[in-house]
């Protein structure tokens, strides 16, 4: 990745946050159209879609950028020294302007408001402890994975897994939970309720830093990751 410029990687970093934002907004809103009421069906379609582009995204982008698309993963890889502050900076601003642009895309492909504010309360000791968990996971395996493809694989079947035994239904990332909150579908989250869910992924985030060097030491995988 050192060989590609900074203004790449930013490409990178916005089309990836853009598209996987535009696929959880999205694909929340044709699997609750197409559940009628059920929203287990809608929440597993959801799932599938997500898992998917999360795959295709990290193979494709990883090797230009990390493949991040998240602050908190940005930030780790920053106190990691494996990336600049000022780039992580960077990355963090393109992350955000990127996903609040994939829910506008959401909402232009299938012809409703561009900007909405949600009405979804998600908000609770029990969902903070969720959001936690599943940014804790996530970053033990951005921290402790060994390859690229590893990556690739684990990130999404953790995403995957995470959206069904959490509460929160598993965001773990504070760009993502922002351009939620511009959307009153079935993804949506009141803005109201974002800095609870961002307070909790950072924690998560931070925790697992000197967890995943009691388990892991000092790995060697590259930077990759949801």
């Amino acid at each position: 990745m050192a060989a590609e410029s900074l203004s790449q990687r930013l490409v990178a970093e916005a089309i990836g946050s853009l598209l996987l934002t535009a696929t959880v907004v999205g694909s929340g809103i044709m699997g609750e159209r197409l559940a009628v009421g059920n929203a287990a069906i809608a929440l597993l379609a959801n799932t599938a879609s997500t898992v998917a582009v999360l795959a295709a995204l990290i193979g494709l982008l990883a090797p230009v950028s990390g493949a991040h698309f998240n602050p908190v993963v940005s930030l780790v890889e920053a106190l990691r020294r494996r990336l600049k502050p000022g780039h992580a900076g960077a990355y963090v601003l393109v992350q955000i302007v990127g996903c609040c642009a994939g829910t506008v895309l959401a909402h232009a492909m299938f012809g409703i408001d561009l900007l909405q504010a949600s009405s979804h309360a998600r908000s609770g000791v029990a969902q903070w402890l969720a959001e936690g968990v599943a940014t804790f996971g996530l970053m033990l395996i951005v921290v402790g994975h060994r390859t690229p493809r590893d990556a690739t694989w684990m990130v999404a079947a953790w995403i995957g897994a995470a959206y069904w035994f959490t509460s929160s239904t598993s965001f773990a990332n504070p760009a993502i939970t922002v351009a939620r909150s511009l959307t009153d579908t079935f993804s949506g989250i009141r803005a109201t309720d974002v800095p609870g869910f961002v307070a909790a992924q950072l924690a998560g985030a931070l925790a697992a830093l000197p967890t995943a060097h009691v388990l892991f030491g000092a790995p060697s995988g590259v930077e990759a990751a949801h």
